[in-house]
Order: C-alpha cells, then structure tokens, then sequence
C-alpha cells in the first residue's frame, strides 16, 4: 500500500514516513496542499494522511480536491488541537473513524492504515 503524509510541519511527516517504511509501508510527504495535489498526479496513493489545519487551505478541503482527482483514496484525519470531545467533533465533520491527536503513537497510525485499507 501507498501512503501521502500531508502536514505543514516537515519533521514531523518527514520522520512519520520514515517510521513508516521502516515497517513496510510504503509513505511519501509532502508539506503544503498544493505538493500534495502535485503528487497524486503522477503516484497513485490507496490513503492520505491529513492535517486538519494547515495554511492555505485546510485537511478537509484537501480532502474534497484529492477525492476528485483520486476517487477511491481512503483518508485519516490528524489535529495537534485535540481532545475526546474535539475527536468526536473531528469525526462527525470528516465523516470519518480515522481521526487521531497528535502526537501520533506509530502503531496507532499504522493500525488506522491497515483497518481503512482493509475497508
């Protein structure tokens, strides 16, 4: 499987898709929407992992533009900004179980990929 790392703070995607491809999935980064938007016209991704707030333009509205281009891309959402109450809130609004806070324990995130791609 291929996954798109999307967050505005380089270390921390950089480092995710190196843990990442440590354990055998294949991750790319990228730290601004429109690289992302860039990457997913010459890669094909199964899933995107994406910040929830970011400058220009936020996760949720990445979202809509990568289903566009790349319809059958399944999506984890992650926030710094976040409590139980803010992950429930986070899930209604992305319609989506895949919501983590950061930091991101590793073996929550690849369990979220596994399950979202085995979906």
């Amino acid at each position: 499987m291929r996954v798109l790392l999307v967050d505005d703070e380089r270390e921390l995607v950089s480092t995710m898709a190196e843990r990442l491809s440590f354990r055998g999935i294949d991750a790319e980064w990228a730290c601004t929407c429109d690289d992302a938007l860039k990457r997913v016209e010459s890669t094909i991704f199964d899933l995107a992992v994406l910040d929830v707030k970011m400058p220009k333009m936020s996760g949720l509205e990445l979202k809509r533009k990568l289903q566009a281009k790349c319809p059958g891309m399944k999506f984890i959402f992650m926030t710094g900004h976040g409590s139980k109450d803010d992950f429930e809130a986070g899930s209604a609004e992305t319609g989506s179980e895949y919501y983590l806070v950061k930091p991101i324990r590793i073996e929550a995130l690849i369990d979220k990929i596994k399950d979202a791609c085995t979906k």
